[in-house]
């Protein structure tokens, strides 16, 4: 599990001075918000079906990862989703926007070391272990 470590640790270390609650609470969020739109294959759909195929497919992908501004996560996660996490982990949409424009590429990457998107249990055993480094 030394892949998903590194993501916490950079997930950590992004969101900055902020108390250990906001850090948690947004890789929290993320993990959950993946879990919740039907796991990784759902939320590469979403951003699919939104017209952001190319850039999460980089992500998926074992090459370099396109980047993505916080307007594109807003449209391909919903203002829905952007406003609900916001408020869990306590920071304005757009602030949540711009972190997740800087996290998601790296959480997506790392969840798919093989350049696909797992079957269940890979992706499952990687969201408890996060849940359990968070917990």
């Amino acid at each position: 599990m030394g892949l998903l470590d590194e993501l916490v640790s950079k997930a950590t270390g992004m969101l900055g001075g902020g108390q250990g609650e906001g850090q948690e609470g947004l890789l929290g969020g993320v993990m959950e918000m993946l879990g919740g739109q039907g796991g990784l294959g759902g939320l590469v759909q979403n951003f699919k079906d939104k017209g952001l195929g190319d850039i999460i497919s980089s992500w998926v992908s074992t090459g370099q990862n396109l980047p993505i501004n916080a307007d594109q996560i807003k449209e391909g996660l919903g203002s829905e989703t952007i406003q609900n996490l916001a408020a869990k982990v306590g920071i304005s949409p757009d602030d949540l926007s711009s972190k997740l424009s800087e996290l998601l590429p790296g959480v997506v990457d790392k969840l798919t070391p093989d350049g696909q998107i797992p079957e269940g249990g890979l992706l499952e055993k990687g969201l408890e272990f996060l849940k359990g480094k968070l917990g």
